[in-house]
């Protein structure tokens, strides 16, 4: 094949591979050794639960609304913290235990809409001109919920800090007896052991959400037509809704186990 000396590409995309079936075969994995214990560190499944939660929002449009076109939303869990005690050496919480889980987050929505423009065509008291736009609000909420753990978590160790002195006898000096001396500690020097737990933080992941909303005008006027309008049309800039929230998070924590390894 003639070389292109002007060319200096590294890749020459006129002459490309064809990416076509590929064959392959089984490969054995590399195992630890048989019948020998090993210590892993694995995410624990302490509880599962299903939050409801009821919410009741304002929204105010920047235009008049002709109608309401379409609204995607969704959940979206910016805190979920799981509330424990600490304890001064490393335990596992009993089984069966509750805790209380903060939850905080936004339902995103995402509102598509007709706004009017003038009326438009020959008869203008029979159609309406308008535009398709759309409004992005996040409603927030926050609660707590108390958790019934299926799993025993791991609670926090306490950091634990110490003071310690070294005795000190001194001369009391001139004015006082030469047997009797001054008996303490020296304030002049500190001393202390201190002690650092790096626990494990329990974390959470959403596995499902499901909303049901009512959207409601709250001042709905036909005064925008004047009598120029259709018949019923009317605009609104104001609305009410109401959201009925149903979502599944899992809530787990990273903990070391004990398995068995084996060849077979």
């Amino acid at each position: 094949m003639k070389r292109d000396h002007d060319n200096h590409d590294c890749i020459d995309f006129n002459h490309s591979a064809t990416i076509g079936e590929c064959d392959n075969t089984n490969s054995t994995p590399m195992l630890v050794p048989g019948n020998r214990v090993r210590i892993i560190r694995v995410p624990v499944a302490l509880a599962q639960i299903t939050v409801t939660s009821n919410l009741v929002a304002n929204i105010h449009f920047p235009e008049p609304v002709l109608e309401i076109k379409d609204i995607k939303k969704r959940i979206e869990i910016v805190q979920c913290r799981l509330i424990t005690r600490s304890v001064s050496c490393p335990s596992f919480s009993s089984a069966g235990e509750t805790f209380p889980l903060v939850l905080k987050g936004f339902v995103r929505k995402n509102i598509q809409y007709a706004t009017p423009s003038c009326p438009s065509g020959d008869h203008p008291g029979s159609c309406v001109s308008s535009d398709i736009k759309s409004l992005t609000v996040r409603v927030p909420f926050e609660c707590v919920t108390q958790v019934r753990l299926s799993a025993p978590i791991l609670l926090p160790v306490q950091n634990a800090r110490n003071e310690f002195d070294f005795f000190r006898a001194q001369d009391l000096g001139e004015g006082f007896p030469e047997k009797d001396q001054f008996l303490s500690s020296d304030l002049s020097q500190f001393h202390q052991e201190s002690t650092q737990f790096y626990n494990q933080l329990p974390f959470c992941e959403l596995i499902s959400s499901r909303i049901v909303e009512w959207d409601e005008s709250t001042n709905r006027s036909t005064s925008l037509f004047g009598n120029h309008g259709p018949v019923g049309e009317g605009t609104f800039d104001k609305m009410v809704e109401k959201m009925f929230l149903n979502f599944t998070i899992k809530v787990l924590q990273n903990q070391q186990m004990a398995v068995t390894t084996t060849n077979a």
